[in-house]
Formats: C-alpha cells, structure tokens, sequence
C-alpha cells in the first residue's frame, strides 16, 4: 500500500501526511509540482522529526508518475467528492496507490480517468468535504485494515 498526493498546495496537510506515512510505514509520492518549497516552515512543523522517518518520492509530472506507476503494476484509487463509490465498500489489494488530489483542486479530469477506482468518503450533503489529512488516515486505516485482516486469514 502506499500513497500519492496530487500537486499539494498546503503545507500542513502534507506535513501531516506524511507523518501518517511514517507511522504506518507507507510509501508516500509527491507528484508535483508541489504549492510549496519542501523547506516551508509550516510543512517541517507539521511533519516534526518524522520526515526523516518517512520514504518520500518525488515525481517532476503526472506523465512520470503514470509511467512509474504502470511499469510497477499498482493499481490507482483516486479518493474525490465526485467518486461513483464509498471508500468502505471497495476492495483494497497490497499493490493499491491510494490518490488524494490538490486541496484547492482536485485532480484533473486526465488524472481521474486514468484511477482504476474514484472512491468518496461519504459526508453529509450539504458540505464540501473533509481536510485531506483526514481523508488520507481514513482511507489508509480502511485499507489497512482490510489487508490486515485478508493476511490474517490466509495464514490461520
């Protein structure tokens, strides 16, 4: 499991992603270009000493990404308000790239046709959406656990 960020544009949230990464021992992307310089003071405050702690890779453009992403064989599961199902009904695989696109944004519509899935993180209707921090450790914890709890059972 590991996931992406799409151009993020907030310094906090990513610092605090990626400090999510670290405790979870995932992978995270930056695909960029990032709104922000990685020396941003509110990014290293909101991330502290897990930085260090944490496997980070930059990518210089979606089309990099797609390629890395392909040759890998991981499947995309973009997270977006305009996702067709809930994030709890899906079906994770350890190979899953969970996307989680800009704060301001979104992604593009190139970068949703190409997600194997589009999943939302169901809220009520008459709100926007949730912090992507919040959206990211609920979709890992859910993905999480499933997979956890797949391995669990394979190997009773």
């Amino acid at each position: 499991m590991q996931l992406a960020l799409y151009q993020p544009d907030i310094p906090q949230n990513t610092g605090t992603i990626l400090r999510l990464c670290a405790c979870l021992d995932v992978t995270a992307h930056i695909i960029e270009p990032a709104g922000f310089p990685v020396s941003d003071r509110h990014f290293r405050r909101a991330g502290m000493d897990y930085l260090d702690q944490v496997t980070i890779m930059r990518h210089d453009s979606w089309p990099k990404f797609e390629r890395w992403r392909k040759d890998g064989g991981y499947r995309l599961i973009l997270f977006t308000t305009k996702g067709a199902s809930s994030y709890l009904d899906h079906r994770y695989k350890s190979a899953d790239i969970l996307l989680f696109g800009r704060e301001s944004a979104g992604v593009p519509d190139e970068v949703a046709s190409a997600a194997d899935a589009r999943l939302v993180i169901p809220i009520m209707p008459n709100l926007r959406s949730l912090n992507v921090a919040m959206a990211a450790a609920m979709a890992l914890g859910e993905a999480s656990r499933q997979i956890g709890s797949r391995t669990r059972e394979a190997a009773s």
